[in-house]
């Protein structure tokens, strides 16, 4: 991988799962690295990597850790969007509902969705162009998914990843002129701590650890010409085989398709 040595990155929804990969492998390649949420630890978690705690639903708390990190850092080169809603109390008064119908969903899920997630996104990302802009260069890695475009679960979920890649090739559009980049990336099965939980009844042969979707950020962010993928929908594993990178125990794992996800 190369050195992002001199990269400032923030990483929304950073303490677990895929969020807490990304920051742990951004920091490994040499960013200074900002993880966020309401989890964070706020402070010094390692020696590159720096927690603030804030709830994305809330602007002033998100405004405030953007304004710690212009403090505390030189701007911001990269943004990763992973904090996310609407997948918290899958059961509710005995019943799971994460896949029912959207006439017998709780309306609640819609709301988290984009509230602490498309919102969530694009209030981050308003943010932290303005710098990027000003120095007229950057990466924005939204992370999103397959449920944007294939049914997948439940109707919240899909109409809220489809936002998130409609949001990300408009912001593309706007940000060409200074030089700054705006992709949507798609993980595949990833080995978070929710799904290890349910390894036994998994199929994990073609799985990826949270560090390979920040191997694959890091590649992006390492790229000169990473200007050529703005606007567009990325698979983890494909930049894989582009940029040649493998997961941390060595393994290339298949890139997904929409007809197998």
């Amino acid at each position: 991988m190369k050195t992002l040595e001199g990269h400032v990155a923030v990483v929304t929804g950073g303490t677990f799962g895929v969020g807490r990969g990304i920051a742990s492998a951004l920091a490994h390649c040499g960013a200074r690295v900002f993880v966020t949420g309401r989890s964070a630890h706020d402070g010094s978690i390692d020696e590159r990597i720096t927690g603030i705690r804030c709830d994305h639903r809330l602007d002033a708390e998100v405004t405030a850790a953007f304004e710690r990190v212009a403090r505390e850092a030189h701007g911001i080169d990269i943004l990763v969007n992973n904090v996310w809603g609407g997948y918290e109390r899958m059961v509710e008064d005995g019943a799971f509902t994460w896949t029912k119908p959207f006439w017998e969903q709780p309306l609640w899920r819609w709301d988290a969705m984009f509230g602490a997630g498309v919102r969530a996104h694009y209030h981050a990302s308003q943010l932290a162009a303005r710098t990027m802009v000003a120095n007229r260069r950057g990466l924005i890695v939204n992370i999103s998914f397959w449920a944007a475009q294939k049914h997948i679960a439940n109707v919240a979920y899909g109409v809220s990843k489809a936002a998130t890649d409609k949001m990300t090739a408009d912001m593309a559009i706007e940000l060409r002129p200074y030089g700054v980049t705006a992709v949507s990336l798609y993980p595949g099965l990833v080995r978070t701590e929710k799904v290890m939980e349910a390894a036994a009844w998994l199929d994990l042969t073609n799985s990826e650890s949270p560090e390979f979707i920040g191997r694959a950020v890091a590649a992006l962010a390492g790229d000169p010409d990473v200007m050529r993928h703005t606007g567009t929908v990325l698979v983890a594993a494909r930049l894989a085989a582009e940029y040649g990178f493998t997961d941390i125990d060595g393994k290339a794992p298949r890139p997904l398709t929409l007809a197998d996800v």
